[in-house]
């Protein structure tokens, strides 16, 4: 079907999937991606599914993908480290997410160059999706966004985490601090609707599962696979966009040219190197590009490019393993670093800093990772959100800090919007 007016479409389709107690919006927004297969994809309804925690949760993932061989939709926690590696997870946890959790839709949506397909489930659903109505109901009522750490107590975890680069511990480790309000009460949809017109990023996503949302405006691909080869494009380097022309090109520039930033990239590309090359054929991991700079709403960012071809007796969930969590979101040496993230970070993690995405029947698959985004529990009605930057040696806690809260500005600006309009 072709379709005259996309965004208004995707909005419509969104709330006929939103009226499910699963749902999976992913739209690339319009941005070019060699690596991207699809404009957006929608998934709705659970014909099956499987959760779990950290344990067997990839052994019981990889059974449940070769039982199906469907589509697939759902989410991988960070806290799988647990499994991984000799690791746990003892900090605050409001809001209750599953450690993995996946669905194979009673209905899939599929858009590509203007045109609409449904693959999965009966062509009438077009004609309810044209019916449906776009709410414009707020339903917003929530306290000020509180930080969990305040701006001292952030600086002296960035200080500690440089004591251990400075007694060679670690080179760069991701540190992050939470957002959050309690009794928060929101239409999770609307919100992710007015992020994205914020924000709109080529890996975001809207996925409703029962009373757990995720709403990303994320811009970073995890792991991506395509026939036989992987792909992952970690970002590390950020600036600010600036709203005069010669002042934005003059930021992108500077953090073309940041020996810092370029430092930080270098080191989580080693890194990813390191996990591609567990599963790939000898001699195939390769540097694709190396501190690319790609243009957002908010910021620029410094984005590097890995791929390998995976080897044809590994099973790709096992190259998801491999790699997760992401380099970008941990550091190096890896282990160590999510060690210290453990005991310096005040928050449990949960799905924040995981990924996001889909599997095809034939084992294609594309996740993004879970940053930039807001997380709700609409049972006990917690919202949070997390940020974070690399501390590395040359960092400097205040301006981490402010790293921090520029890469935040679409969430403090899209959750102080519906706040505002409530009152």
């Amino acid at each position: 079907m072709k379709v005259e007016d996309l965004t208004i479409f995707k909005q419509k389709a969104a709330a006929w999937a939103n009226n499910f107690d699963v749902c999976c919006c992913l739209d690339s927004n319009g941005y070019s991606d060699q690596y991207g297969k699809y404009d957006f994809l929608l998934a709705a309804g659970v014909e099956k599914e499987i959760t779990c925690n950290a344990g067997t949760a990839f052994e019981e993932w990889k059974s449940f993908y070769d039982d199906h061989k469907n589509w697939m939709f759902g989410f991988l926690s960070y806290d799988l480290k647990n499994e991984i590696e000799d690791l746990e997870s003892k900090n605050s946890d409001q809001l209750e997410f599953p450690d993995l959790y996946f669905f194979i839709p009673k209905y899939l949506l599929i858009g590509e160059a203007g045109e609409v397909r449904v693959v999965i489930g009966d062509e009438s659903i077009l004609n309810d999706i044209k019916k449906t109505e776009i709410s414009l109901s707020e339903s917003t009522n929530y306290t000020e966004i509180k930080p969990r750490l305040n701006k001292e107590d952030y600086l002296t975890a960035v200080l500690q985490m440089k004591e251990h680069i400075v007694r060679g511990d670690i080179y760069e480790a991701n540190l992050c601090q939470e957002f959050f309000a309690s009794h928060a009460i929101l239409n999770p949809l609307n919100v992710y609707q007015d992020l994205k017109a914020l924000s709109a990023t080529p890996f975001s996503g809207y996925f409703k599962r029962y009373n757990n949302y995720i709403l990303s405006a994320t811009p970073e691909r995890f792991l991506c696979k395509r026939g036989d080869k992987l792909i992952s494009q970690p970002i590390k380097g950020t600036s600010k966009r600036a709203t005069d022309p010669v002042q934005d090109e003059i930021s992108k520039n500077q953090l073309r040219n940041s020996s810092k930033e370029q430092a930080e990239n270098v080191m989580i590309v080693d890194l990813v190197r390191n996990d591609l090359s567990k599963s790939a054929v000898k001699g195939t991991v390769r540097v694709d590009e190396l501190f690319g700079i790609y243009a957002f709403p908010q910021v620029f960012q410094m984005i590097s490019t890995i791929s390998c071809t995976l080897n044809p007796d590994l099973h790709f969930i096992d190259a998801i393993k491999n790699a997760f969590p992401m380099g970008s979101m941990t550091g190096a040496p890896k282990l160590k670093a999510m060690q210290l993230i453990e005991h310096i970070e005040q928050t449990k993690r949960g799905v924040y800093s995981g990924a996001m995405g889909y599997i095809e029947p034939g084992g294609d698959f594309d996740f993004n990772v879970i940053i930039r985004s807001l997380l709700y529990n609409a049972e006990n009605k917690y919202l949070s959100f997390q940020v974070g930057s690399a501390i590395t040696y040359a960092a400097d806690p205040v301006q981490e800090y402010e790293e921090c809260l520029l890469k935040a500005s679409a969430i403090f600006q899209t959750v102080s919007k519906k706040n505002a309009t409530r009152r």
